[in-house]
């Protein structure tokens, strides 16, 4: 059965493909392209010749309908602007479709500015939020930030070079001074990777250009207080000599100061 394809294409560097996405735009029948301008550059450059349609969030509604009709008789390879089609674009709708037409839909993974971002930020990366663009309007983004405040894993988040000082401004009013890496156009000529406080960021991006990636610190988690082992003790002995059974005590004392169950049973032992 005919398939989409989900191609990764480069955020940049055009050396930065991969070997299964140049076979993939090769063998296709069609491709649809968010910006054609930009995906004949990199065709050009790996001497690829293929039929191209022009998908965008302007004319998807219209689109839609006949990359689908196309897709029943050959595949289609779907390609944004740059980086994975579907996060943050258009794609998304038309992944959306296809699926829902029972049609095949297969990713052919690839560069990444918000994974790249994230990889040489410097920040945690085990658990992250992903906001894609911040809003435009200055209230809703600061409300977006409010529900973000308390959040512990790093947030990631791109941004225009024309918003960013408005950005950077309402994160340090709504977030504190955190650190972050401003990461400005990743993989290209002119790449750079600012890291430092926000109130930082702020004073060395006074005049922006290029495209961003932001990755903000996640909110300080307090530190858990340390319960003295003597205070364990004393509650354990306690409730042994009021004849309390083992395992009820061990519970007690766990849910009572807020400790591992097994860090109690230990001490529990050492009172036999």
């Amino acid at each position: 059965m005919p398939t989409l394809y989900v191609v990764a294409t480069p955020i940049g560097n055009l050396e930065d493909v991969t070997l299964r996405a140049l076979r993939v735009l090769r063998e296709v029948s069609l491709i649809a392209a968010e910006d054609t301008r930009t995906t004949r550059k990199l065709l050009s450059h790996y001497r690829i010749k293929a039929r191209l349609t022009s998908y965008h969030e302007h004319n998807k509604g219209a689109k839609i309908p006949h990359i689908l009709d196309a897709l029943r008789h050959a595949d289609v390879a779907l390609v944004s602007e740059s980086g994975m089609p579907g996060v943050s674009d258009p794609g998304y709708d038309l992944v959306a479709a296809a699926a829902a037409a029972g049609l095949p839909v297969v990713p052919v993974p690839g560069p990444s500015a918000v994974v790249a971002a994230l990889a040489v930020s410097g920040l945690p990366t085990r658990r992250f939020a992903y906001v894609g663009f911040f809003p435009r309007r200055k209230g809703e983004r600061r409300r977006l930030l409010s529900a973000l405040a308390a959040q512990s894993q790093t947030i990631v988040a791109l941004e225009s070079p024309h918003r960013l000082l408005a950005t950077l401004s309402d994160l340090l009013a709504v977030l504190g001074d955190r650190r972050i890496a401003v990461c400005r156009e990743l993989t290209k000529l002119h790449e750079e990777v600012f890291r430092g406080r926000t109130s930082e960021a702020i004073a060395h991006f006074q005049e922006p250009r290029g495209e961003f990636t932001l990755v903000l610190e996640g909110a300080p988690q307090p530190a858990k207080a340390v319960v003295p082992t003597e205070a364990v003790l004393t509650e354990l002995r306690q409730l042994r000599q009021q004849g309390v059974a083992p395992r009820q005590a061990v519970t007690q004392v766990a849910q009572q100061l807020g400790l591992p169950r097994r860090q109690v049973y230990r001490l529990w032992l050492q009172l036999q």
